[in-house]
């Protein structure tokens, strides 16, 4: 295992050697010229292109760092604006807008460094295996040559001039190709390493974006909770609140006919008691749906087993938690859960559901799997759109894997910490 790590860091180390050579250095230059030319109004137009090219780059770098040695970089970019215009007025607003944004400035930095200093890291990466094999290939027979043309052939610190001090070459060799099985890995991370200390986001640059999707998300919890009082005024209102005001003409007849006809009062008795219990089970609806009893009195575990009890398709649940947590958490996974089980019920042609649920490293984490047709998505207005809303209210995340025929799967992170368990109500 470690000698295939070892080969595969030496071979991608060459590969981005030659990326950071050819592709680092040409759009460093073009990119600069372009900034350069905006002077002339030429640079307003290709700007923004090879700023593009630029990103796609660093891209490609973030995705190959993530795959290759599992350093994960974030996007620092600021968002495009939605309302650009068009024509030449437009052009200008993008450029304006990309040259204003911090990333674009660390992105060109890192460019530079990854030509010198990345490139060097990336080719340390691929050159200790290949000079171990040419001290194999000097005592196999080829140093002769060598040092018939040209007197001494140094070999690191080997000077070869017999067949003796080329089996100590290649036993040299060795040392390098074993240094460079162990080393290869390491120094192919801290060329990762080091591109992520340009293109990650800095403190600042991450703490303004999470002011600006706290602004945001604050926006949404408030018109959520608008629209929730809105939804609870009227079932009130057309539900258990009309139930009561038939219940109350409906005793008023009762009092008038309780001596003349008490068969009808009797009868009318009969309806009341009927409208009671309809309004009492659509008061209990309604509690439930704004603070479910069982969430408050048992925690966020027992109350999504028993909303999986009530789903119209089976689902398998997995609760691994340590604890409660903070109503205000527990209260937001809840309905996002009961939010995305009942859509996927709806709507996906699952016959079966998975849900998962557990706490590390800081982070409520949370799963939901159907065996449907996939196709899922985060839409405008949709009920994933609404979930993630929630989330975002709590700093919580959301990402949907549903490719075309399934599965589809659910995922939802929420920074939390455990509290100490609160007793039974």
């Amino acid at each position: 295992m470690k000698v295939r790590s070892g080969l595969l860091a030496c071979l991608r180390g060459l590969a981005l050697a030659f990326v950071t050579l050819a592709g680092s250095i040409t759009l460093f230059v073009l990119t600069v010229l372009s900034i350069a030319f905006m002077l002339l109004g030429l640079g307003v137009f290709t700007t923004p292109a090879l700023i593009g090219a630029v990103r796609r780059h660093a891209n490609q770098r973030r995705l190959l760092a993530a795959r290759w040695s599992g350093v994960q970089i974030r996007l620092p970019y600021r968002p495009l604006p939605a309302d650009r215009r068009s024509g030449l007025t437009g052009q200008v607003e993008l450029c304006t807008h990309l040259l204003k944004d911090p990333a674009t400035w660390r992105d060109l930095l890192w460019l530079l460094v990854d030509m010198t200093a990345g490139c060097v890291t990336a080719a340390l990466a691929c050159v200790f295996l290949p000079y171990g094999v040419e001290g194999w290939v000097l005592a196999a027979g080829v140093w002769e040559p060598i040092v018939d043309a040209g007197d001494t052939y140094w070999y690191a610190f080997v000077p070869v001039t017999s067949q003796t001090t080329a089996n100590l070459a290649a036993l040299t060799g060795a040392g390098f190709a074993l240094l460079g099985l162990f080393a290869s890995p390491l120094l192919l991370r801290a060329h990762f390493l080091l591109a992520r200390a340009f293109l990650a986001p800095t403190p600042q640059m991450a703490l303004a974006e999470r002011v600006e999707r706290l602004t945001e998300t604050r926006h949404d919890a408030v018109d959520t909770s608008a629209a929730e009082l809105r939804r609870i005024e009227r079932d009130l209102h057309d539900g258990a609140q009309a139930r009561l005001v038939a219940m109350g003409m409906s005793l008023g007849t009762i009092e008038a006919l309780v001596e003349k006809d008490p068969a009808k009062a009797k009868e009318l008795l009969a309806a009341a008691r009927t409208n009671s219990a309809e309004a009492l089970a659509e008061l209990r609806d309604l509690v439930r749906g704004i603070h479910p009893p069982v969430l408050a009195e048992r925690g966020l575990g027992d109350a999504v087993r028993a909303l999986a009890l009530r789903m119209p398709i089976p689902v398998e649940t997995e609760v691994e938690l340590s604890g409660r947590f903070e109503e205000p958490v527990e209260a937001a996974a809840y309905f996002a859960i009961s939010e995305i089980l009942t859509n996927a019920a709806k709507h996906s042609g699952a016959e079966r559901m998975w849900l998962d649920i557990h706490h590390e490293a800081g982070m409520l984490r949370i799963a939901v799997t159907d065996n449907g047709s996939g196709g899922a998505r985060v839409a405008e207005g949709g009920g994933l759109s609404g979930v993630e809303r929630r989330l975002g209210t709590f700093d919580g995340v959301l990402a949907v894997s549903s490719p075309p025929g399934g599965p589809t799967m659910v995922t939802m992170e929420i920074p939390c910490v455990p509290t100490a368990p609160r007793p039974a109500v």
